[in-house]
């Protein structure tokens, strides 16, 4: 950033000694400089509103400098002002130029907008010399070709080299079509083995509404979890319970240009924020929701990215589009924003937050009584949490995977009660209907191990955790700890040393390392373990009590 800012610097000390020798010219005027270098400060330090305040003050910049274009470009982008930079990059490209990939891709995609597919490809040209940039400029600038060319010539022809992006291209233009596989293409994105693809959920079911198949679109929306599916795909299956088909047609069409486009950037927008380049991604975004409005249940993602930078003002805000009339959406937000309370202020202030805005549901979905109950859950409200857990029990098929899901987290609720009858039917219920599901079978094992009961039958279970999860550190922990349990310290150590690898920062896991090191006769290990678990901002004050005796005593003193 400060090679940067100097070698601007001496370009513009360059450029007024220049401009003095010539009588006719202006005589740079200092404060555009200032300001434009606090804009750019501004930029880095992800205060975009500051930086657009700097950036409108040194304006005049921009017609001797192609930099300044970039950057507030750049700005305006990150602030959702599309119109504006389009405006901007189009006054600019008649006067000084300006060129740049976002600059040019601006363009096309107001060509675009206005329905002017053959300016768009002739535009597409200049953004060619782009492609070899980097790997996204490549994918977006050979992906808008093929949409383009759909456009122009109404047929699809792309050509595979993007891998599953080429698949979901293919079920677009397809739809776009309106053509016969298009159902095959998005089914075969849904139901890939490998990949979460149900977003796509949403997208088949509105073409098939468009289609008037409305008995398909409510048998897909039974085979729906009403728990453990995304955000959207429960909106989704709350609108088809309640017959608001319309509501799936209302905010997408695959016969409108913009709106695949929109979802295209939208993906792009997702790479980026994989990857943490939250500027980039929320830059695409915007792109993406100045193609389509209407589809606002994109805005999470960058209310998201805004919160993965602890920039809570500006997630709130961006959160607080969502409204009532969207049931799930709303009880996101709510969740979101309640979250960030708790951050700022405290757990009881964000729980009566979340309390107030339940007041304006008088039918809840089992969604929104599930995640209740998992909140007071996390804020260790377990009596409450096991109402609303039973609560969620009554509205779900026993023999379902959700019904099992409920049936492991009401038991952890009667486990931390310590009413360990109640929680081991509920967990051992849950294995019945998930019999190979690690986390419960870890849970259960671990209470065992804890309690000194079924030992044998624990460390079974286990194993057989272990083998679905073998990276997974909380079960490598549990493996480790039922083998200490049993005396047999040697096979303790390998998977205990294992869990602290895993998760080093994570007190019970080096608590328990410690533990077998010391029947080891590694003593000076051992107390380096304990002092760090003891040390952890993790560790409870029962833990650190359990250690503090172990660091005094050693272990075959310890009570």
């Amino acid at each position: 950033m400060f090679l940067k800012i100097f070698c601007f610097t001496i370009l513009i000390l360059y450029q007024t000694n220049l401009y003095s020798k010539a009588a006719n010219e202006k005589e740079f005027n200092q404060k555009y400089l200032s300001n434009y270098l606090s804009a750019l400060l501004s930029f880095d330090n992800q205060k975009n509103n500051d930086a657009l305040k700097f950036f409108e003050n040194s304006k005049i910049l921009i017609q001797s400098h192609d930099s300044f274009l970039q950057e507030y470009v750049f700005s305006l982008l990150l602030d959702g002002q599309v119109k504006k930079a389009i405006k901007q990059v189009k006054y600019s490209n008649s006067s000084i130029g300006g060129d740049f990939f976002e600059g040019n891709l601006l363009l096309i995609l107001d060509s675009i907008n206005k329905k002017k597919f053959k300016q768009a490809a002739l535009k597409l040209k200049k953004l060619e010399k782009f492609k070899e940039d980097d790997s996204y400029k490549f994918i977006i600038y050979s992906s808008l070709k093929s949409y383009i060319d759909l456009f122009i010539y109404k047929k699809s022809d792309i050509v595979e080299q993007f891998g599953k992006l080429d698949l979901i291209n293919m079920a677009f233009q397809n739809c776009y079509l309106n053509s016969k596989k298009t159902e095959s293409y998005f089914l075969n994105l849904i139901n890939d083995p490998q990949s979460d693809y149900s977003r796509y959920t949403f997208f088949y079911l509105s073409n098939e509404v468009s289609n008037n198949d409305l008995a398909t679109v409510d048998n897909f929306a039974d085979i729906i979890d009403p728990l453990r599916s995304s955000l959207l795909i429960s909106q989704v299956k709350k609108w088809i319970d309640e017959k608001k088909y319309t509501k799936l047609t209302q905010h997408f069409s695959c016969q409108k240009e913009n709106d695949i486009l929109a979802e295209f950037f939208f993906l792009i927008s997702n790479f980026y924020s994989s990857q943490s380049r939250f500027d980039y991604s929320n830059i695409y975004l915007n792109i993406s929701n100045y193609l389509n409005p209407k589809f606002y249940f994109n805005l999470s993602l960058i209310a998201e990215n805004y919160q993965s930078n602890n920039n809570y003002d500006l997630a709130k805000k961006t959160f607080e589009k969502f409204d009532d009339k969207d049931e799930i959406f709303f009880w996101y937000k709510t969740k979101k924003i309640a979250r960030i309370i708790a951050e700022e202020e405290n757990y009881d202030a964000s729980l009566n937050y979340i309390l107030k805005n339940l007041e304006k549901f008088n039918n809840k979905s089992t969604k929104m009584i599930y995640d209740l109950a998992n909140i007071y859950k996390n804020f260790k409200k377990y009596d409450e949490a096991i109402n609303y857990y039973t609560l969620a029990l009554k509205n779900l098929d026993k023999n379902s995977m959700a019904y099992a899901d409920v049936l492991y987290r009401r038991g952890g609720a009667y486990e931390r009660l310590k009413n360990y009858d109640l929680a081991d039917k509920d967990l051992l219920n849950s294995i019945k209907i998930r019999p190979d599901e690690p986390y419960t079978l870890n849970y259960l094992a671990y209470s065992w191990l804890e309690r000194g009961y079924k030992i044998e039958e624990a460390i079974e279970m286990l194993n057989q955790a272990y083998k679905g999860k073998e990276e997974d550190p909380y079960i490598t922990d549990s493996v480790g700890w039922g083998y200490y349990l049993t005396g047999n310290y040697i096979e303790a150590e390998k998977y205990l040393r294992k869990a602290v690898e895993l998760l080093p920062s994570d007190p019970v896991a080096s608590d328990h390392y410690g533990d077998v090191l010391w029947q080891l006769n590694r003593k000076i290990q051992a107390n380096y373990f304990w002092k760090s678990a003891l040390n952890s901002d993790e560790a409870d004050e029962e833990l650190k009590i359990k250690v503090k005796e172990k660091l005094y005593n050693g272990l075959n003193n310890n009570s």
